[in-house]
């Protein structure tokens, strides 16, 4: 016989969700005595009290919307009973906590990575091959094929060579506010520590964004004997037909597998980790099982001295108070509130607001709105101190638990914290996708027992288990660490550079397109 489950996450909250797999029917009788007066799916809310029309509905001990009618205790509370509230506004926000008692420290875990020139350290050895315009993606991505089939196999210490394909370089407004974010990300990601510090470039010739421009003098460390950015321009009169401008690209790439190539993995403090968290396809289990475990592990990485990023603006924003109270100091709690209210703007230049963010599959899974969507997706950052702040594009300089801001976009927040420095991903799902990133190991956490079976060779950790008790968040969260450092030690592969799953790089452009 099946045991109805529900899961409360605070004691003030007047709904909790179904655990059971597939849902319960109407009538079904719970231990406490709460009888179903409607079907409800598995993941969704269901009153625990008689709530009257206007009434908050209350999870996560936070107000995620209004009673749109009045709704009886054992009721499936459909989404279009919710009424969304309205935006926290980022005026007389909590000041952070002083005197915060620090973590403990986490001494004495290590990982074996590559060191790089710049003392960033590396957990996968990658050529990546820089574009300056989308037009030489096609030549580069010919050029990529043949060098994994012919040059690749004579340098067997170099894991991959990769091509960052990107849609911008020219028919755009170049020099229109915002266009330097597409710009430095570009330029960041060429800097990732998982291509070891050698910058290739591949150029037209005619593009709005020039070499120079993309790198500047000074921006990259200089590789060749004549102290120039290693490029290869396809318009330079020395090509004569597409076989010159392969073997030249194939030229240049060899050098740098050759210095590639020379590389090993030594060991490295746990410290040297950057590792990005995101979630994607989210139901109403991700802030009950995956995300915590992700946040408890992003505590043990913190307390290791590492870099952990948590982003996605619309999916923290109704969360702003709570930021604010965890930031390190003054500067970073308006750091913070400056990039909500920039985010705010760039949204209502749109016409949209933050609502647009929750997608069919997020409701499907239980969650009704952005507000519910944004207190299980900010678990993901633990509780540690925000140490600091970064606008979309920049790099990190400094350790610890870092707010990264970037659209909620699984693509583009990939992208961005791929400029940023990340050289370890996780990502968490309980709709499921099989998303992934050539550049950086992406270690999937599935939310729901039913999804980890169904896709058990897509997801790399179960944290469906806390919700059926086999399992605390404790328990998942350090399993995810150690699974981190195993992947970023080349000991293991997610299943993700298994299936060499790869999705493209989106760079996040807010300027006009020509």
């Amino acid at each position: 016989m099946t045991i109805p489950r529900t899961i409360r996450m605070h004691e003030n909250d007047n709904v909790a969700i179904v655990v059971n797999t597939g849902g319960l029917p109407e009538g079904t009788i719970f231990p406490d005595g709460l009888t179903l007066a409607t079907r409800v799916p598995e993941g969704h809310k269901v009153a625990l009290v008689d709530i009257a029309q206007g009434a908050p509905i209350v999870r996560y001990d936070v107000t995620i919307g209004h009673a749109l009618q009045p709704i009886a205790r054992g009721t499936w509370i459909e989404e279009s009973l919710v009424g969304m509230p309205a935006a926290r506004g980022l005026d007389d926000l909590p000041k952070p906590v002083r005197d915060r008692v620090p973590l403990p420290p986490l001494e004495g875990y290590t990982f074996e990575g590559f060191r790089n020139p710049d003392g960033s350290v590396g957990t996968r050895n990658i050529l990546a091959i820089s574009e300056t315009v989308q037009c030489v993606s096609g030549v580069v991505a010919f050029a990529v094929d043949r060098i994994r089939k012919e040059l690749l196999p004579r340098y067997p210490h170099v894991d991959d060579v990769v091509a960052i394909e990107h849609t911008y370089g020219c028919g755009v407004a170049i020099d229109a506010p915002g266009a330097e974010i597409p710009i430095r990300t570009l330029r960041n990601i060429a800097k990732n520590p998982n291509f070891g510090g050698r910058v290739m470039l591949v150029s037209l010739g005619c593009e709005k964004l020039q070499p120079a421009r993309m790198f500047p003098q000074g921006s990259i460390p200089i590789q060749t004997p004549k102290q120039e950015l290693d490029t290869v321009c396809l318009q330079d009169a020395a090509h004569v037909g597409f076989g010159d401008m392969i073997d030249s690209i194939m030229r240049t790439a060899e050098k740098h597998l050759a210095v590639l190539n020379e590389r090993r993995r030594e060991t490295v403090p746990a410290s040297e980790l950057v590792v990005g968290v995101q979630c994607g396809g989210s139901d109403a289990f991700s802030g009950v099982t995956a995300n915590p475990a992700v946040g408890f592990a992003s505590d043990l990485l913190v307390r290791a001295g590492a870099a952990v990023m948590f982003s996605e603006t619309t999916e923290v924003r109704d969360g702003i108070d709570q930021l604010t109270a965890r930031a390190a100091d003054d500067d970073v709690a308006q750091a913070m509130i400056r990039e909500m209210a920039w985010y705010d703007e760039y949204l209502k230049r749109g016409g949209v607001d933050r609502s647009a963010n929750t997608t069919p599959g997020n409701k499907k899974g239980g969650l009704a709105n952005i507000t519910e969507k944004a207190m299980g997706s900010i678990i993901k950052s633990g509780t540690a101190p925000i140490a600091g702040v970064l606008a979309p594009g920049d790099k990190l300089q400094q350790k610890g638990l870092i707010y990264a801001a970037t659209p909620a976009s699984d693509f583009i927040c990939g992208t961005l914290q791929l400029a940023a420095g990340m050289n370890m991903h996780v990502f968490t799902t309980g709709r499921g996708t099989p998303y992934g990133l050539a550049a950086v190991p992406v270690v999937k956490v599935a939310t729901r027992d039913d999804l980890a079976r169904r896709w058990h060779d897509l997801m790399d950790i179960n944290a469906g288990r806390i919700a059926t008790g086999d399992a605390t968040i404790a328990d998942v969260g350090w399993e995810l660490f150690h699974f981190l450092l195993d992947v970023a030690s080349g000991r293991k592969k997610t299943w993700a550079e298994h299936w060499k799953l790869h999705n493209a790089l989106t760079l996040f452009n807010p300027a006009p397109v020509t």
